[in-house]
């Protein structure tokens, strides 16, 4: 494969690439390319962060491109994720782990590390924390809240202060070439952009995957105009997401209550997940109809469904049926591997118990 076919490759799951040109450079350059991200591990996994991110990993590895996935449980008790108790996080973390193996990520190309394992090996990962420190402003640094999913205010806890130069941190200690996150995870990256230079640093390419729409709505926009607009999809909200082991019944029914606006691309979840997971799984499709409604319509690519859903030449309750047909066949091997594996079974048991924290 060629730089150009291994840039197609990786611009196939951008949304965003800081830069391009950086990125063409260091696959020219450089022979062992590492790639990362990073994980807070809280509640349930739903499915962009475990068949979505199965995808985005595997096309990275197929390039030749190392993926370590930083397991960061030290970062999920001090943004208070599952009240913070830290084996509650690390068995989370464990769940996570068994779920992208049965969604298909080669694991075997997959190096995982567990942050809190890692920096009390290496007591020198803080000399970068305190280093990147002295290079930044406190307020630029809270300006990367964000990453957390918490906004910016007085009332947040000093360890926003401290997350975003650990974030910076990993990607030091990782030897990251390329920082692979959702497009969420944006300002720190560009953080990470301006500081390492100063302390002798090449940065990192950041690579932005798209963020998944949630499924549901609401009826005013950020300015408070009229306009359903898809909220965020959140773990603390489940008709909003598709889990990694949600039932048929579940997906069949959170389907039908989506938000799918007639003829509409734009803000349309449901066609989103025909995007970004479907045609990257299945290299057809088949829309299932009565024959009074123009019977079953063979769909081969994503571009082919949305002109037709634009037209009205599908109708939305035929595509949320469809999506709802197919999603639960990708999720039908998670569930099993939970229901028959008994380690997996055990770990979900107890991930079920567990209260979801923001």
């Amino acid at each position: 494969m060629d730089i150009n076919e291994k840039v197609n490759v990786i611009k196939s799951l951008a949304e965003e690439i800081l830069t391009e040109e950086e990125l063409v450079n260091l696959l020219k350059t450089k022979k062992k390319i590492i790639a990362y991200d990073g994980f807070e591990p809280s509640g349930q996994l739903h499915i962009a962060q475990g068949l979505m991110k199965a995808i985005n990993v595997n096309k990275l590895t197929s390039i030749g491109i190392t993926f370590k996935f930083w397991v960061a449980d030290w970062f999920a008790m001090i943004n208070n994720k599952l009240g913070g108790d830290l084996d509650k996080i690390k068995t989370v973390g464990e769940y996570f782990i068994e779920v992208w193996k049965a969604c298909g990520m080669d694991c075997d190309k997959v190096e995982f590390v567990w942050a809190s394992d890692f920096i009390k090996s290496h007591p020198e990962y803080w000399e970068s924390v305190l280093k990147l420190s002295m290079n930044s402003t406190v307020q630029r640094v809270l300006r990367c809240g964000q990453i957390m999913g918490r906004e910016e205010n007085t009332s947040n806890p000093s360890s926003q202060i401290l997350y975003p130069l650990m974030q910076a941190s990993d990607m030091i200690h990782l030897n990251v070439d390329i920082a692979q996150l959702g497009l969420d995870q944006r300002k720190v990256n560009v953080l990470a952009r301006e500081l390492f230079p100063k302390l002798g640093y090449k940065p990192p390419v950041a690579v932005h995957n798209h963020m998944l729409l949630g499924l549901q709505f609401r009826e005013t926009d950020a300015e408070g105009v009229d306009r359903k607009i898809a909220l965020k999809m959140s773990k603390s909200k489940p008709e909003t997401a598709i889990f990694m082991t949600d039932s048929k019944e579940d997906i069949f029914r959170k389907f039908k209550n989506a938000y799918c606006p007639e003829g509409k691309e734009e803000d349309n979840p449901v066609l989103e997940y025909t995007k970004y997971i479907i045609f990257e799984k299945f290299k057809e499709i088949t829309i299932e109809r009565p024959e009074k409604f123009g019977g079953n319509l063979v769909i081969k690519n994503y571009e082919e469904l949305r002109d037709k859903f634009v037209k009205k030449e599908v109708h939305p309750l035929d595509l949320k049926n469809c999506v709802a047909k197919y999603i639960n066949e990708l999720i039908e091997p998670v569930r099993n591997h939970f229901k028959t594996n008994k380690k997996a079974k055990a770990l979900y048991e107890k991930v079920k118990s567990f209260e979801v924290t923001r």
